[in-house]
C-alpha cells in the first residue's frame, strides 16, 4: 500500500472559512498509517509523525468547536483551544490499545474547549468592536419585538445594515443570551443543577479510563483486608463505586443515599482509597 503524503503545514489562510476549507482538504489517515505513526511517535519521539497525526485530525476539532458556538465566544478561539487538546491527545496516544485516535482525542478536545469557556464566560461582551457596537444599537432599534428574529427579518436587516446575515444572527444570540454563571453559587443547595452540568461530557474520557484501570488493580490480592480496614460508610462507597459487577453508583446517587453532598462523598472516597493502598502495600 502506498503511504499517503500530508502537507508539512497548512497554507496561509485569511479567514476562518479559509481555515476550515484548508483542514477539510487534509486527508484522514488509514488505520494502518495511524498505527504506524503512533508507534514512531511513542518509540522514537518522531515529531514528523506527531505533525501528520495532528494535521489529519484538525477537521475533528472544527466539528467539535461548532457545537459550542452558542456561548458567544469566537469560533477561531474555540478551534485554537481545541487544537491544544488535540496535541495533548496525540502526545498521549497509545496505538497498541486498539482505539482510533479520533475516539481518544475527542475527550481531550472537549476538555480544553470546556476550560476555555469557563475561563472566559464572564468576560464575554455583547459588542467589543466599533462595527459590533453599531450593529448592536441598530439591531435593538430595528427589532419589532423581543421575540427571536425570523429568517426573513434576518435577511432584511442584513441587507439594510449592509452586513452578513451571520453577523445579525451572532448579535441576536448575544442580545438574548444574557450573562449567567456556569458554576453553582455559594447559596445553592446540593440539589441545584447548574449549567456546567449540561456542558460536561459524560462519555468515558482519559480520566475515567484511568479510574477503571485503578478499579481492576483494587481487585488484586489484599483487597479483602483493605476493605476490612474501612468504616461501614467508606466501605459502602468503595464497593458501590469501584467493585460493583454492573451499574456502579455515581457520586450524586451515593450523596442522596447518605444525605450529604456529592463533594463530601468524593472526599470520603479519596481518603478510603488512600487508606486501602497503605493496607495493601503493607500486606
Amino acid at each position: 500500500m502506498t503511504s499517503m503524503t500530508l502537507p508539512a503545514t497548512l497554507p496561509p489562510v485569511s479567514s476562518i472559512e479559509s481555515y476550515v476549507s484548508a483542514v477539510n482538504a487534509v486527508p484522514m489517515l488509514t488505520p494502518e498509517r495511524e498505527t504506524e505513526l503512533g508507534r514512531r511517535l511513542k518509540s522514537d519521539n518522531d515529531l514528523t509523525a506527531a505533525r501528520d497525526m495532528v494535521l489529519s485530525h484538525l477537521r475533528l476539532v472544527v466539528s467539535v468547536a461548532r457545537n459550542y458556538m452558542g456561548y458567544g465566544l469566537p469560533q477561531a478561539d474555540l478551534i485554537q483551544e481545541g487544537n491544544i487538546g488535540l496535541m495533548k491527545a496525540v502526545k498521549r496516544f497509545d496505538p497498541e490499545r486498539g482505539v482510533r485516535l479520533a475516539s481518544f482525542a475527542i475527550h481531550w478536545i472537549k476538555a480544553e474547549i470546556h476550560e476555555y469557556i469557563l475561563r472566559n464566560w464572564r468576560m464575554v461582551k455583547i459588542a467589543t468592536t466599533k462595527a459590533q457596537r453599531k450593529l448592536f444599537f441598530n439591531l435593538r432599534s430595528m427589532k419589532p419585538t423581543t421575540a427571536s428574529l425570523t429568517p426573513g427579518e434576518i435577511e432584511r436587516m442584513a441587507e439594510t445594515l449592509k452586513v452578513k446575515p451571520s453577523d445579525v444572527i451572532e448579535m441576536e444570540q448575544r442580545l438574548q443570551g444574557g450573562d449567567i454563571a456556569l458554576d453553582p453559587g455559594p447559596d445553592e443547595g446540593d440539589d441545584f443543577v447548574s449549567p456546567i452540568a449540561y456542558l460536561a461530557d459524560h462519555a468515558e474520557g482519559p480520566a475515567q479510563t484511568y479510574e477503571r484501570a485503578q478499579a481492576e488493580e483494587l481487585r488484586t490480592a489484599g483487597l479483602a483486608a483493605a476493605l476490612e480496614a474501612l468504616d461501614p460508610r467508606s466501605r459502602r462507597i468503595i464497593e458501590a463505586r469501584w467493585l460493583a459487577e454492573s451499574d456502579p453508583r455515581t457520586l450524586h446517587e451515593l450523596a442522596s443515599e447518605f444525605g450529604v453532598s456529592a463533594e463530601r462523598i468524593r472526599q470520603v472516597e479519596v481518603k478510603a482509597m488512600q487508606k486501602m493502598k497503605k493496607v495493601m502495600a503493607a500486606a
